[in-house]
């Protein structure tokens, strides 16, 4: 099983890397949604007219009238849910280019949501609006939530294989199948507080070191300012409404999690505290510099490895006088890790959400 892990990890890393350094695809221009669409994800407008993006977890809204809707995506790469009123109605696997309906409706109002379930490291998942049937009509699109919410990781913070139950997922569908970023501990978080949010995370990064060492020319940091994770240099255009309260940063599994190997930069694991606890600073300086003062930052560890260093990391930030930083371990949570290759299992996403949860209420947001 664990090779099975560290295989897994190495092929999404490599894709990472190989998306890197091609530079095949130009940045594309910034986002414009179709009419009716709320989303708070990293979306670029795409030459045909739909949107593309790339992150896990991004959501488009919308409401209509009628007895049904349609939903116009092009991906021949990810899952999705989706969802009328609140209520689980399909899960379109790999759906490619087409326009899926739901009819048998009440003819009135609706909500609709669907929402990524899956990671597109490589290639980009393009969505083209909602259509109503005939005698229908697509109402305006909903309004952004009061209250934001940023998560940025790694496949802890995906929901990578969650609902799985099995850590051996080679026989189940693997880990797309088994992957519902929708129920990671982020998304039930930001759902829970009626928050927008998004998930801002990619397997088998680290913040300095990707798992086993793997492509050591990228890591996180390379992809966060990006909207389309395989285009070389793209560039994120923050949109003016996008504000969060809270940024929660869980980076250092990946750094961690194994022994250096011959020939990594690192002569020793004190060299790689270092390395990491530096960049994490100038991570964090990013976040300021990009969301002011006032935005919350959790920093989190998942285990005893980086924990010390993460906290080290928080008091350093208030020792500066950022009072502003927060440190969060949920290390010690009863977990069964029985998502694929050892990772959170839907259950254990319940709890670690509900332990974030009891640590925001103590926090002094402003919202």
């Amino acid at each position: 099983m664990r090779t099975y892990r560290r295989l897994s990890r190495r092929t999404l890393i490599a894709a990472a890397a190989a998306g890197a350094v091609t530079g095949l695809v130009s940045p594309s221009r910034a986002s414009a949604l179709p009419a009716g669409v709320h989303t708070v994800g990293r979306v670029k407008e795409a030459a045909d007219g739909f949107v593309q993006y790339s992150w896990p977890g991004i959501s488009f809204e919308g409401r209509f009238r009628g007895t049904g809707v349609g939903v116009v995506l092009y991906d021949s790469n990810n899952d999705y849910n989706v969802q009328i009123d609140g209520t689980a109605v399909a899960t379109l696997v790999t759906p490619g280019r087409t326009t899926h309906w739901i009819n048998g409706l009440a003819n009135t109002e609706h909500s609709l949501r669907i929402v990524k379930r899956t990671e597109s490291t490589w290639v980009a998942g393009r969505f083209g609006g909602f259509v109503a049937v005939q005698g229908g009509e697509i109402l305006s699109n909903p309004p952004a939530r009061d209250r934001q919410i940023e998560f940025i990781g790694d496949s802890y913070t995906v929901g990578y294989g969650n609902l799985s139950g099995t850590r051996d997922c080679s026989s189940n569908g693997g880990v797309g199948r088994n992957t519902d970023a929708d129920l990671s501990f982020g998304a039930l978080t930001a759902q829970s507080l009626g928050a927008d949010y998004q998930i801002n995370a990619f397997s088998g990064l680290g913040m300095v070191r990707n798992y086993n060492g793997g492509s050591p020319d990228v890591n996180y940091r390379t992809f966060y300012d990006r909207a389309l994770l395989h285009v070389d240099g793209d560039v994120w255009e923050k949109p003016a409404g996008w504000q969060p309260q809270v940024v929660v940063v869980g980076l250092g599994i990946n750094d961690f999690s194994t022994p250096l190997n011959p020939g990594e930069r690192w002569a020793t694991e004190d060299a790689l505290v270092a390395d990491y606890e530096t960049a994490y600073h100038g991570f964090l300086d990013k976040l300021r510099a990009r969301y002011g003062r006032e935005t919350f930052i959790v920093v989190s560890a998942a285990s005893t490895a980086f924990a010390d260093t993460v906290q080290r990391v928080a008091q350093g930030r208030n020792q500066q006088g950022d009072d502003r930083v927060g440190y969060w371990y949920f290390g010690d949570a009863a977990l069964d890790h029985l998502g694929c290759d050892w990772h959170p299992s839907a259950r254990d996403h319940r709890i670690i959400s509900g332990l974030l949860n009891d640590y925001l209420a103590r926090l002094p947001l402003n919202w």
